[in-house]
């Protein structure tokens, strides 16, 4: 009876295991941004509904970069080339979007700082990375981004030598449009699929 025991209990640790990776799988990209956003880990920048309540002498000069995603048919720059601030000070710049398509077209930014270790102190208070960007055919907009670096980036002896940051944004195509599109051209498909069935018949 004894070897039943335990051939039970090690099969129901082994269907725990395998729970609990098939969740960790499930939950990781989520599991891993929550992580980003809390560590600065990769360059993930912070978040805040106000701005600093000190500033100290220190000065960073903060440069910014643009890219667009090949399947977005946008324009995408950054109306300055770089911000030069105290510590704990706000910062506000601005980017410049405009649409090539022939139809309205919703657009989402990703983004980063380098080097990644000084993401945890880059703030961001308003960014148009925070929401979805909708362009009609030939629209422009400038898009602000207001931000502040911790003054707790002093005391931190790994970006004692870190006099610039790179803020960087990546604009993609929104994945609710991406998914739109990929129904529109699996129905395309049926259609055509069904014409020819007919045409077969």
């Amino acid at each position: 009876m004894k070897p039943r025991t335990s051939k039970g209990t090690t099969v129901l640790g082994l269907v725990l295991i395998i729970g609990v990776m098939a969740g960790l799988t499930s939950y990781s990209p989520t599991l891993y941004r929550l992580f980003c956003d809390f560590t600065g880990y990769g360059g993930t920048t912070q978040r805040a509904s106000s701005g600093s309540d000190r500033v100290i002498d220190r000065k960073i000069t903060v440069r910014f970069n643009a890219d667009v995603n090949p399947e977005l048919d946008w324009k995408f720059s950054p109306l300055q080339k770089e911000i030069t601030l105290k510590v704990g000070e706000k910062g506000l710049a601005f980017y410049h979007a405009q649409s090539l398509a022939s139809e309205p077209v919703s657009g989402t930014a990703s983004f980063n700082v380098t080097p990644a270790k000084a993401g945890v102190y880059f703030v961001k208070m308003e960014c148009f990375c925070f929401s979805e960007q909708v362009l009609k055919p030939g629209e422009s907009i400038d898009m602000p981004v207001q931000f502040y670096i911790d003054p707790e980036l002093a005391l931190d002896k790994n970006l004692s030598e870190i006099d610039t940051i790179t803020l960087s944004y990546t604009f993609f195509r929104s994945a609710r449009e991406n998914q739109g599109r990929a129904g529109q051209t699996a129905q395309a498909d049926g259609v055509t699929d069904t014409s020819r069935q007919s045409k077969i018949n």
